[in-house]
Parts: C-alpha cells; structure tokens; sequence
C-alpha cells in the first residue's frame, strides 16, 4: 500500500460526493441480485450504474483485475471473480464494489442474503449479518482524533468473537484517498498494544472493513484464479465496509445514502 495522506476539508467533500454516489451503486446493485442470477450480470449492473453516476470502477484499476466488483459468494470471503456462477435462494453474496470520481476513490462491502423471504425465514442468517453491521458501526464510532488504529480493531473483534464467529486475520481495510489502497492498514483484530499503532488525525479517510466467518478464521485461495479467497472450512463469510473520514468532530461515513 502506498503511504497514507491527509486530505484537505476541500478533498474530503469531492470525496463525499464520490461516497454518495457510490452508495446508491451498492445499494441498486444489491436490490437487484435476485435467484438465478450469474455473478458476471452483478458485476455489469454495477458498472453501468459507476458510469450513470459519472464515475469509473476503481477495481479495474487494480493491476491484473477487470472488473468493477468483488461477488463473494457464501464461504468466499473477498475477491471473488464475477463469471458464469449463478447464485441461488439461501446464498449469502457480499457485494464489494469502488469508485473513482475527480481523482478520488471510495470503497464499500454489503452482504446479503438471496431472496427476502428466505432470510426472514432464517434466523441464524440474520443474526450473522447482524453482527457484521454492528461491529462496523462500533468500529467507525472509534475513528476519531486522538485515537488509535488498535481500537477500531478492537471492536471489530469484539463485537464479532462476542457472538461467537471469528474475524479473519490474514487481510485488513486500508487508508484510501488518490489511490485505492493507502495506508494504514487496519486489521479486524487487535494486534498489539494502542500505542504501537498508528494515531488516528483529522484528515484521514479510511476503509474500515469487517470480514469475519461463521467458523475459523482461517482463509485459502479458492481454486486456479489467484484472487477468489473463501474460508478454510467451508463456513459462510460476511463483508462489510464503508469508506470513513475522520474530522475534528469525529468520523463522517462518505458511503451512506444521505436522507
């Protein structure tokens, strides 16, 4: 990752445009996966409506990469390849997506449960992406001067081990800013002591992401792609991320639909 960058109030508002705009991609694409569905038709939604809001896929940009999302399907855990895969009623499906608009990316993870009716019949379902929405908000609230990277981690793992799943321990969220992956890196669980990670300063932007399983936290690289990374033991994975700037007054989330 390239090393992390202050941004201006001015920088952080062309960001915030990008972050709303973003949002409404996440949250139409995320509508629309329905049964039947293939992970590639996903991936189109989402890039024809990147370039409606006036943007480009931030993915495409990665090197070697060629689409503008991630569909992570039931035990993948980031970085599935959208193809020929058709997701069906049950399937858990983590949408991760980015935008690029005026030099500025954001980045942004859901994840869902393939057709309404069946996640209202599912309890444990439900409770898992719970969790994972939880321990997103407590981890943002913890994005404020003064603080530490460490205690963003910290309630991620906590909120996620207190429920008993585990949180993945071999990827991290990041900074983010002119490029789609800056520093910090941000784990999901504490590593070390507060002080031996970074101080948190107005002026960061941060993509905080939980990823966390409903068993072990152990992750492999799934088939022959070098992408697609899924859970060791077959469980189901959850993926959740927003794109954060921390200000004097505190965290402001760049990737929420503004009411």
């Amino acid at each position: 990752m390239d090393k992390f960058t202050i941004k201006t109030a001015e920088e952080i508002k062309i960001m915030a445009e990008g972050g709303r705009k973003l949002a409404r991609v996440r949250d139409e694409t995320i509508k629309q996966i329905a049964a039947g569905m293939t992970t590639a038709e996903i991936d189109r939604i989402a890039e024809k409506l990147i370039r409606e809001e006036g943007g480009e896929a931030s993915f495409k940009m990665v090197p070697g990469y060629h689409h503008a999302t991630c569909v992570n399907v039931n035990g993948e855990v980031v970085h599935g390849i959208p193809g020929k895969r058709l997701v069906v009623e049950g399937d858990i499906v983590g949408l991760d997506v980015g935008l690029l608009y005026k030099g500025w990316h954001t980045d942004t993870a859901m994840t869902v449960v393939v057709n309404s009716k069946f996640k209202a019949q599912n309890s444990k379902l439900d409770e898992f992406l719970e969790v994972g929405r939880k321990a997103l908000n407590r981890a943002i609230e913890q994005a404020r001067p003064g603080r530490r990277i460490a205690d963003i981690s910290r309630e991620m793992q906590n909120t996620v081990e207190a429920a008993g799943y585990s949180v993945v321990k071999a990827l991290t969220g990041h900074g983010i800013g002119r490029q789609l992956h800056e520093e910090p890196a941000i784990p999901c669980f504490r590593l070390g002591r507060n002080g031996q990670t970074r101080e948190i300063v107005a002026g960061m932007v941060l993509a905080i992401e939980v990823m966390y399983n409903m068993g072990g936290s152990e992750v492999v690289y799934a088939g022959s792609d070098g992408w697609t990374i899924a859970t060791a033991d077959g469980k189901i994975s959850g993926l959740f991320e927003h794109t954060v700037a921390v200000t004097k007054s505190g965290p402001e989330v760049l990737t929420a639909v503004k009411k």
